[in-house]
């Protein structure tokens, strides 16, 4: 019962992994809240090479990938919550063993 209300205080928050996701989406701001700092570094990195090439025209596709990608995010965010929930009643389990 302390793991559950502990994990519950300490979980990431839905809305603002949301609101992260509609202001910051392209930086992967979302992505590096809730802690899949790989996958941020590669959204970011994207982003601005697609900013960066845009004038060439790879750059479009480029921000249409990260857009889909964000897109995709929109309906991952609870899931990427859940993950995180439950690596904290392990951790925690762990720690009170």
């Amino acid at each position: 019962m302390l793991v559950e209300q502990r994990v519950t205080n300490d979980a990431k928050s839905p809305v603002v992994a949301y609101l992260l996701l509609i202001f910051l989406g392209g930086f992967g701001a979302h992505r590096f809240y809730l802690g899949k700092t790989g996958t941020a570094i590669t959204m970011l990195i994207l982003f601005i090479l697609g900013w960066l090439t845009l004038v060439l025209g790879v750059g479009l596709i480029l921000l249409a990938v990260v857009g889909i990608w964000c897109f995709v995010d929109i309906f991952l965010i609870p899931g990427m919550i859940e993950d995180d929930k439950n690596d904290m009643r392990r951790m925690m389990g762990s720690e009170l063993r």
